[in-house]
């Protein structure tokens, strides 16, 4: 098959889909083929914006790095919806797949991330022809839409403390590791807060001994007493 420039070959990429998408085996010869020929391989540098709304970005798998998911006002005050690591699945930035979803998402490179995307108008037009394409992109839709209303539960409902105790939790599960390499900045970012109030809070968490907070990260020291915080 033929390279995509000195990234992957359309073989390479068939592999990756044939695990990640359920319906792979079902589709036709052609449409897979299709599929791999409207694929590109993409390095998205720290910071860059990948998709603002406006448009049909197409499928976005994660191979290394990360993206971050959020909505903004007209204000310019944005909120983090979810956040995607490698072997993660952006469908949202594929407008034209997803006719319900009417409102702006816009993804950012929060690091420098090393991407799989399918052309939006490529995928919309495969799954045309194969319901079960339009059915694996709704249920992928509905379950990071289950993460976006627990994003809004804790900004409404949860203290601070318990907000805070919970964030922190959840990285070290993710990452493995009790220091989470963040700055205050970062964690007020993904928590939808002032970098003033996590600072603060993080300053009260460090007092009472459950973490050490530094400029660059927060070791949790106490994770018997963050879980109690979170619950």
């Amino acid at each position: 098959m033929k390279a995509m420039g000195d990234g992957m070959s359309e073989r390479d990429l068939e592999v990756i889909y044939r695990d990640i998408f359920p319906f792979w085996e079902k589709l036709a010869d052609a449409d897979r083929d299709f599929i791999c020929r409207n694929s590109h391989e993409v390095v998205y540098p720290k910071g860059r914006n990948i998709h603002d709304g406006s448009d049909c970005s197409g499928v976005i798998l994660v191979r290394s790095g990360s993206l971050r998911l959020y909505m903004m006002s007209e204000e310019g005050k944005d909120i983090t919806l979810y956040r995607l690591h490698r072997g993660d699945l952006c469908m949202l930035s594929a407008s034209c797949v997803l006719d319900a979803v009417t409102f702006d998402v816009f993804v950012d490179a929060e690091e420098d991330s090393g991407c799989c995307v399918i052309g939006g108008p490529a995928f919309a037009a495969v799954s045309k022809r194969n319901p079960d394409i339009r059915i694996f992109a709704l249920e992928t839709a509905v379950n990071r839409f289950s993460d976006v209303m627990w994003v809004m539960q804790q900004i409404l409902f949860m203290s601070m403390d318990k907000r805070l105790a919970i964030f922190l939790l959840d990285e070290a599960a993710r990452t493995g590791a009790d220091t989470i390499a963040l700055t205050h900045g970062q964690i007020a970012l993904y928590m939808g807060s002032a970098r003033e109030v996590v600072s603060r809070m993080l300053k009260y968490f460090a007092n009472e001994g459950i973490v050490e907070a530094a400029r660059g990260g927060v070791t949790i020291l106490d994770k018997k007493r963050l879980r109690e915080l979170a619950l």
